[in-house]
């Protein structure tokens, strides 16, 4: 990989990807007492801000992937050569901008966390840290399935960064997550490393143990099983609860409903939040909905891209009484713009009831069916659901700094991951499994499901599995194709992919070739060609 350095002056530049000492007890003492540890930090988390925020890094990986989101090519607009669309269809190569894109900033986040830990930070800081630098090596192992590191010592070293295996990543992450959690105060939470957002992570971890040892056919210990659950009931005594309103989850205010917030990035309408910067949530509105979506008084001017959207199999997996599928008014939106957020399909009217056009003078109704590349022009601008699951700040619309506070790990998860992990036990405990999905769908207003197994490898979208429970409570949140791998179906075929021909290629990213060229430890994944 591409090494650069980092300034002594603190200031974190994209560097080789690094990782703390195997001792978790290491101190060093290569700082400077001018050092601001604490503006350090702050640095790293910051790291985290464009990863999660931005539309073509980690939603792009792990959604537009998947079977429940894609980006048409229409007409002119959307086809950066075929950069979207390939992601949906698994004809990716090696030199896809987003798969270079996203390693670099794990990097980034992996360099700026392993500065803190170089600089003697006190006992809180090094924790928030070790969170940090493990957040960064749980995606390079998800993703990529290696993860380069670098020794405390060696922190700003221009050698080739070591690459651990699939099972030391597992082994380090497990050790120093376990280590951690009784060392983050629980005052983090939601906004910084808490000791709930340490055990969310481990459970992500233990749950995906199997697939990250062997993708194309993952097993599960069930000690691995048993400790997910143990987990998930340590974060459940810690006072969460079901937001009574889905969309209050991911709305302008919901830093008021922080029900299901372990862990979420603080937007709050300022430029910066005690040294925490905004990010570009609106990227979650703005990709999906349409030019003129909403253009009250002609004040926005464009209001949206035209672009991600999903398909109608998806759609069909909600019940039509659950509220998770959208489709009613939002105070602050709907009254504001006529938009419903949810799966948004159908004409589209503005905050008075009246039908807005497209940009040919055609009613706006956006229609189920959907294309890779469309070509028809009545079709451009209208084809494909659209899905808005953070209702819109307009106070702050597209060019200000909005106040919808980015879910990154959320309470509802840890419910689906207890069921996933009663399912998976032997004897599997199905009873268990579906009390918790029925709490879930109850409080969703969804009709409670008789039976639930795990998946049906044959229809991905069939409405009766846990896999389709997951996507209907976590859809655009990031965790779809780590699911799907998990789930075994990740190459099978769904709508407008047919099923992968390649029985490994896929499961992971490609290493970008001069990144391999710059780190020898590093390793072309399978499938291929270097």
């Amino acid at each position: 990989m591409k090494l650069k350095y980092i300034s002594i002056l603190g200031l974190v530049t994209v560097m080789g990807c690094t990782k703390l000492d195997q001792e978790l007890q290491d101190s060093l003492t290569s700082g400077t007492s001018n050092t601001n540890v604490s503006a350090l930090l702050n640095s790293a988390y910051n790291s985290m801000n464009g990863l999660m925020h931005a539309q073509d890094l980690m939603f792009s990986l792990q959604e537009t992937t998947t079977d429940e989101a894609l980006v048409p090519t229409r007409g002119g607009d959307w086809d950066d050569n075929g950069v979207w669309r390939v992601l949906h269809a698994h004809t990716w190569n090696t030199i896809h901008v987003q798969f270079k894109n996203v390693y670099n900033a794990l990097g980034s986040l992996e360099s700026a966390a392993i500065t803190v830990l170089a600089f003697n930070p006190n006992p809180t800081q090094r924790a928030e840290a070790l969170f940090l630098r493990s957040l960064a090596q749980f995606y390079f192992l998800d993703l990529y399935g290696q993860v380069p590191y670098r020794n405390i010592a060696d922190y700003n070293s221009l050698d080739p960064s070591p690459v651990m295996t699939p099972q030391q990543a597992i082994d380090t992450l497990v050790n120093t997550l376990t280590a951690i959690i009784p060392q983050l105060p629980a005052s983090n939470k939601p906004y910084k490393a808490s000791p709930d957002a340490a055990r969310f992570l481990l459970m992500k971890v233990l749950l995906n143990k199997g697939a990250f040892l062997n993708r194309q056919a993952p097993a599960f210990e069930n000690a691995d099983m048993q400790q997910v659950v143990t987990l998930g009931n340590a974060i459940m005594s810690g006072g969460y609860s079901l937001t009574p309103n889905y969309f209050d989850n991911f709305g302008p205010t919901n830093a008021s409903h922080k029900n299901e917030m372990i862990l979420a990035w603080p937007n709050t309408g300022a430029a910066t939040n005690d040294g925490i910067n905004s990010g570009g949530i609106n990227a979650r509105w703005m990709m999906t909905l349409h030019y003129n979506s909403y253009n009250k008084n002609n004040s926005f001017g464009s209001a949206g891209w035209n672009g991600f959207t999903t398909v109608a199999d998806f759609y069909n997996t909600f019940g039509s009484t659950d509220e998770r599928l959208g489709g009613v008014p939002y105070p602050g939106v709907t009254d504001e713009s006529g938009l419903k957020p949810g799966l948004v399909v159908g004409q589209q009217v503005n905050q008075n009831g009246e039908i807005i056009k497209d940009r040919q003078g055609n009613n706006l109704s956006f229609t189920p069916d959907v294309r890779l590349v469309e070509i028809e022009k009545s079709r451009l601008e209208v084809a494909g659901i659209r899905i808005v699951k953070y209702p819109p700040d307009y106070s702050a619309y597209s060019s200000g700094n909005q106040r919808n506070q980015l879910q990154i790990f959320r309470f509802a998860d840890v419910i689906l991951m207890m069921a996933e992990a009663k399912l998976r036990q032997t004897p599997s405990d199905e009873a268990g499994a579906l009390l918790l999905v029925n709490q879930l769908r109850s409080s969703r207003g969804a009709t409670p499901l008789g039976a639930i197994t795990l998946v049906n490898p044959s229809n991905v979208y069939d409405p009766n599995t846990l896999l389709a429970e997951r996507g209907r409570e976590l859809y655009w949140e990031s965790w779809r194709r780590q699911d799907l791998i998990r789930f075994g179906v990740f190459l099978k075929a769904w709508a407008l992919k047919e099923a992968d021909p390649d029985p490994v290629r896929n499961l992971l990213f490609p290493i970008a070739p001069d990144e391999l060229l710059a780190n020898p430890n590093l390793k072309q994944n399978p499938g291929y060609a270097e």
